[in-house]
């Protein structure tokens, strides 16, 4: 279908630092790659320089460069778009329905996935907020930020100027909030009505800036999809000496050089902590590459705590079905036979397989029995902690898991990543996603919920069962499927069983058995 586009006749936006043009399609305004921030390597981000004139913004800036090269795989269920890299990263994106000062839409604030270290507002095709602002009639803002060891790497201890360069990439974030904060009226959004929302490491950006007191007040809501994994995840506040000694000693630097790490080539020094950090990682040291707990970062709300600024944050959070278990099946779930899925489930489950059956036909009715193959507990289990505990905390929080079969490899079920294109109105965009007479319907009754939240803090509905806030003894989730259902702590005894069959299953031997993993 064709889009009238308009470039010439678009009223010039004038930001803090200068003025600029985007472009119109469709009935939808559009900015590119707006710079919100500068900074040196390691160094705590600064406001842009100002120019003269008009600059364009119609062309995607630059994105963090990754420790290692993206291998395009499993495009059916996560279609990429891969981009220039270069540390010059800190941009952002936005798609609006009007340039009305007085507007005052809601504004919601994507952070991509790729943990801390990959990924980028653009990456994947699901990310375009195009439909979002259109049919949400919202602001919608793609963020890019430094990752990996540019945005996460501790270099505190050798000077002031890097006091911050443990968390830079969260500090990246902030100055993007606060740049939105300066500017977003101009774009027909409400400053003061702003959420972040975020997928797998987006969801980590969530629950991490609402957790630092520089944050405090540039946001109102949340949204955690897929963001709270096990433990296998590691935030740690070890002290970062053997890794920055080991990388010194590796580019042939001394302890008094370390000034030189700002300037070589970032692919040198890629090289270089891709050789030292495994044997460090393995021996249990600090490798960096995640937020770094300190004075600026508290830590993990449900480890240590969470901070009174943060409970009063409206909370959507929840997971996928499958999550991590992306790769396929060996064998086809509606032709094996009772007696061959049970010795698999067996040979997975051990002496629990059949008291874990049992369970999860309860728990899952409508669901094949193979599918318990495919149930995620790393990603759920800590999930329900984080509701608990933020709920235990005075926290308002609505709870939801994804648990759609899609028509591909004959019945997969929800995988990491699978419910964005939901979320963003995109479903067009991502074919495998398209169900005939589920997918439109299920789409809408997801995405007016986040539209809902992000207009009221209230993701109710009519297309949707009364959702009702969770408490720290009944978890109410909303369960996104064929058909929507509320359930009350309705997996409880199924994960406590599973955990007892599988003690020592973590995220980290997932993602090694799968090479399938998108981000």
């Amino acid at each position: 279908m064709t889009k009238q586009f308009n470039y010439d006749d678009l009223p010039v936006i004038q930001t803090k630092q200068g003025k600029i043009r985007g472009y119109q399609s469709g009935g939808t305004y559009i900015f590119k790659g707006i710079v919100y921030a500068r900074a040196k390597r390691f160094q705590k981000p600064e406001e842009p320089e100002c120019w003269d004139g008009i600059k364009e913004a119609a062309s995607y800036g630059y994105v963090s460069p990754m420790l290692q090269e993206d291998v395009p795989n499993g495009e059916l269920m996560v279609p990429h778009r891969y981009w220039i890299q270069n540390e010059n990263c800190q941009n952002l994106n936005i798609w609006t329905q009007s340039l009305d000062k007085m507007a005052m839409r809601p504004v919601l604030v994507w952070f991509h996935g790729g943990g801390f270290s990959m990924g980028s507002s653009i990456e994947q095709k699901a990310y375009n907020g195009e439909n979002m602002s259109k049919y949400g009639d919202v602001v919608v803002v793609t963020v890019n930020h430094r990752l990996n060891i540019l945005g996460y790497l501790d270099l505190s201890q050798y000077g002031e100027k890097y006091a911050d360069s443990a968390n830079a990439g969260q500090e990246d974030l902030i100055a993007a909030l606060k740049w939105i904060k300066e500017n977003i009226k101009e774009f027909g959004g409400n400053p003061q009505n702003v959420t972040i929302f975020g997928q797998s490491g987006g969801g980590m950006k969530v629950s991490g800036l609402m957790q630092m007191k520089e944050a405090d007040g540039l946001f109102q809501k949340g949204i955690i999809m897929s963001g709270v994994p096990d433990k296998s995840y590691k935030y740690s506040d070890k002290d970062s000496t053997p890794l920055i000694t080991a990388l010194l000693e590796e580019l042939n630097f001394t302890e008094d050089e370390v000034e030189k790490l700002e300037d070589i080539p970032y692919a040198q020094l890629a090289q270089a902590y891709n050789k030292v950090s495994p044997k460090l990682e393995a021996e249990g040291e600090y490798v960096g590459c995640t937020p770094k707990p300190n004075d600026f970062y508290k830590g993990e709300g449900p480890d240590v705590g969470f901070r009174k600024e943060a409970t009063k944050i409206p909370l959507m959070i929840g997971s996928v079905f499958g999550e991590f278990y992306m790769k396929p099946q060996t064998f086809f779930k509606d032709e094996i036979s009772k007696e061959e899925l049970m010795k698999r489930i067996g040979d997975r489950f051990g002496d629990w397989g059949e008291e874990l059956s049992d369970v999860f036909q309860e728990v899952y009715p409508e669901k094949n029995l193979a599918d318990l193959l495919t149930l995620d507990t790393v990603f759920r289990c800590p999930t329900k902690k984080f509701i608990k505990e933020f709920a235990k905390s005075g926290g308002k929080i609505y709870s939801y898991l994804f648990t759609l079969e899609f028509p591909y490899q004959h019945g997969k079920t929800a995988w990491h990543c699978s419910d964005i294109p939901f979320v963003f109105h995109n479903t067009e965009l991502v074919p495998v996603t398209n169900i005939p007479e589920i997918s439109d319907k299920l789409e809408k009754q997801m995405f007016d919920a986040v539209i809902h939240f992000a207009e009221t803090g209230d993701p109710n509905h009519l297309g949707i069962p009364q959702w009702p806030v969770s408490t720290e003894d009944r978890e109410a989730t909303m369960i996104f499927d064929r058909v929507c259902t509320v359930r009350f702590n309705f997996d409880d005894s199924l994960l406590e069983l599973y955990k007892k069959a599988l003690p020592n299953l973590t995220l980290a031997n997932i993602t090694q058995e799968d090479n399938q993993i998108q981000h």
